[in-house]
């Protein structure tokens, strides 16, 4: 019974040794579990957080690559604005959105230093934006020296070279490949988030098992949770870091969505523009070209007509055959000057004689005319306003502009057909028709009944040298001419046709009214001049650098009574009016060498003042003194002793003589 006790005794001593030993091993797998928990949500979260990071760095690799595509359009949209403008604010636009680029750039080489194929790339991005600079440095400098054309030529090279597409390569390549690296670095992050989830969902049961058996191992699941919120918390507030950079992502793609139609829309208008700019740059040069023919044609018309008339006027007892081949030649003469006189018109550089004008009354006076010119097939329809505005223009110009285009409309309708004139009073608003600024305008439409135009045609109608006639039939200068006259009395034209449906031009001169008196309009009377009574015999310096024009300008003023001193520029005239104190007039020539005809006039009125001064000129707009001749005494190259006779009266009468010795 004894034995028994102490079995009893030693089994309890054994079974409370193997529950000690099963507690002890219990407790300590318990804590050795427990601890390779924790290691495992530790090294977990910190693989986490590296994912995260390497996440965030491709992020930034992204949006750093497309602020730098979007900053380089920018610049070279500022550039684009610049060389059109000048504008020097549009100018420093581009210098700072260059700048910027170059910041972007340093930052991206930056980010993607630890990819070596990524750094190649970045230097190799470095070298072209290097380029780049270089190639949009020459077009910026030529603009801001405003050397428009240069800075338009550089910038359109620039805009071809093989760097701008290279540096678009590039940068979509960089953001392709971190785009590739991004979604699996992200695949990674979701992957260890999702197995520390899994390890702190663990380690939570195994607290709750533990804290029943230990305080120690309960406090290590308290641990636990609390290393468990605060993974959620992190992990919260990166999923709302990844969100932020998610909405700038989309932000900046917006951005370059707008930047990307706004270069597009620049583009167009540039484009615009320049198509503009070619057709000013080319109806500029065919005017100096045309201007330049028709001064030196003039002189040589200037001669051969005053010698001719010369001839004629001492041609008394001659046979019949010399007279009637002078009247040739004085005909033939008279065409090329009118030759010369519609390419001066063309080129805008033939100073008009405006005055004020009913142009309904002027075109019913040129009835007459528009018959013998259009033919018996030809219906002339003419209708005005009762009470129409007048105009202040060059009646001369007007009925030649109004004749060129009765005959373009007879020949559009091949002959045959209905030709109508209408004259009204309108009203136009800035912008309504070409260029005329907003006010009140006499609208003149001449209509035909012909086959009209196509849009090509009337793209072009107003082109020098222009014409759908057959070779022989017509110059082109026509609607050129009508275009340049109306431009200088300040209004403008317009076209409407269509094929088959014939053509109306209308032409919009400003309304001319005295100012003061309401609806008086200021008109000139032309009189016969008469030179004054103490004029005959007078004393006229003739000043003309063409010796040829010269000879015969002093030729036909001794014809007409007078006494010339020649002179060959506007230095030695100066000199012979220092020295003489006779001289009634001086006859001058608008472009010479050295001193030009208004520069001349200029220093007469202040060295001799009340001394007359008559221009004789074939062309004015080289000189660019159209503007200071307004006002002034004009006689036109060529021209007839009589018309020489009438303008010189007309200069004395102004200018009546005057004591200069005094």
């Amino acid at each position: 019974m004894g034995n028994d006790g102490i079995d009893a005794v030693d089994d309890g001593s054994r079974q409370g040794a193997w529950r000690r030993w099963l507690a002890t091993a219990t407790a300590l797998a318990a804590g050795a579990l427990l601890i390779g928990l924790v290691f495992l949500v530790a090294s977990s979260n910190r693989q986490r957080d590296a994912a995260l990071v390497r996440e965030r760095h491709s992020y930034e690799v992204v949006i750093v690559s497309r602020a730098l595509d979007a900053a380089l359009a920018r610049s070279e949209a500022a550039l684009g604005r610049f060389v059109v403008s000048s504008d020097k604010q549009t100018g420093a636009l581009y210098y700072d959105e260059w700048r910027r680029a170059g910041r972007l750039l340093y930052r991206l080489q930056e980010l993607t230093r630890d990819d070596p194929h990524q750094a190649a790339l970045g230097a190799e991005l470095q070298r072209l934006y290097e380029l780049r600079g270089r190639e949009l440095a020459a077009p910026a400098s030529q603009s801001n020296y405003r050397k428009g054309w240069e800075a338009v030529g550089l910038f359109y090279q620039a805009g071809q070279a093989v760097s701008l597409s290279r540096i678009n390569e590039i940068l979509t390549e960089i953001s392709g490949r971190e785009r590739a690296v991004l979604r699996q670095r992200s695949a990674l992050a979701a992957q260890s988030a999702e197995r520390s989830n899994y390890l702190a969902a663990l380690l939570s049961g195994l607290g709750l098992l533990l804290v029943l058996a230990a305080v120690g191992l309960g406090w290590a699941t308290v641990g636990a949770f609390a290393e468990q919120r605060l993974a959620r918390r992190d992990a919260r507030v990166e999923a709302e870091r990844a969100e932020t950079l998610e909405q700038a992502v989309a932000e900046r793609t917006r951005e370059l969505r707008e930047a990307n139609e706004s270069l597009r829309l620049e583009g167009v208008e540039r484009a615009a523009a320049e198509a503009q700019l070619r057709q000013v740059q080319k109806m500029e040069a065919v005017g100096q070209l045309t201007g330049g023919i028709a001064h030196d044609f003039n002189n040589m018309l200037a001669v051969v007509v005053g010698g001719l008339d010369l001839a004629r006027r001492r041609l008394t007892h001659e046979a019949n055959e010399v007279g009637r081949h002078l009247d040739n030649a004085m005909e033939g003469a008279t065409r090329a000057a009118a030759l010369t006189k519609r390419l001066l018109a063309f080129a805008r550089a033939e100073p008009l004689l405006p005055e004020g004008l009913d142009p309904a009354k002027l075109i019913s006076g040129m009835s007459e005319l528009l018959d013998r010119a259009l033919g018996e097939r030809i219906r002339v329809r003419l209708h005005s306003e009762a009470i129409g505005w007048h105009v202040w223009c060059d009646p001369s110009q007007f009925e030649n502009a109004i004749l060129n285009l009765a005959v373009n409309a007879r020949d559009a309708m091949a002959g045959e057909g209905e030709l109508t004139i209408e004259t009204s009073n309108v009203m136009l608003a800035a912008g309504q028709v070409g260029e005329a600024p907003a006010g009140e305008y006499v609208c003149i439409a001449v209509t035909d009944t012909g086959a009209g135009m196509t849009p090509e045609v009337r793209e072009r109608a107003f082109e020098p040298f222009f014409t759908t006639k057959p070779v022989g039939k017509g110059t082109g200068l026509g609607l050129s001419q009508i275009f340049g006259f109306v431009r200088q009395s300040e209004g403008d034209i317009a076209i409407r046709s269509a094929p088959g449906e014939g053509t109306t031009v209308s032409l919009y001169l400003p309304r001319h009214i005295k100012q003061g008196v309401t609806g008086e309009v200021l008109t000139r009377t032309m009189s016969p001049a008469v030179a004054p009574a103490d004029a005959r015999g007078a004393t006229v310096l003739v000043v003309e650098d063409d010796a040829r024009v010269r000879t015969a300008t002093v030729g036909a003023l001794v014809e007409i009574g007078y006494a010339p001193i020649p002179s060959a520029s506007g230095e030695e005239a100066l000199a012979i009016l220092a020295a003489r104190d006779d001289i009634r007039l001086v006859i001058s020539d608008v472009v010479m060498p050295g001193m030009t005809g208004p520069e001349l006039a200029d220093e007469i009125e202040r060295r001799h003042p009340g001394l007359g001064v008559l221009f004789v000129t074939g062309f004015v707009g080289e000189a660019g003194d159209t503007a200071r001749m307004s006002g002034r005494d004009l006689l036109r190259k060529p021209f007839t002793i009589s018309a020489l006779e009438a303008a010189v009266a007309t200069a004395l009468n102004r200018h009546p003589a005057t004591d200069r010795a005094a």
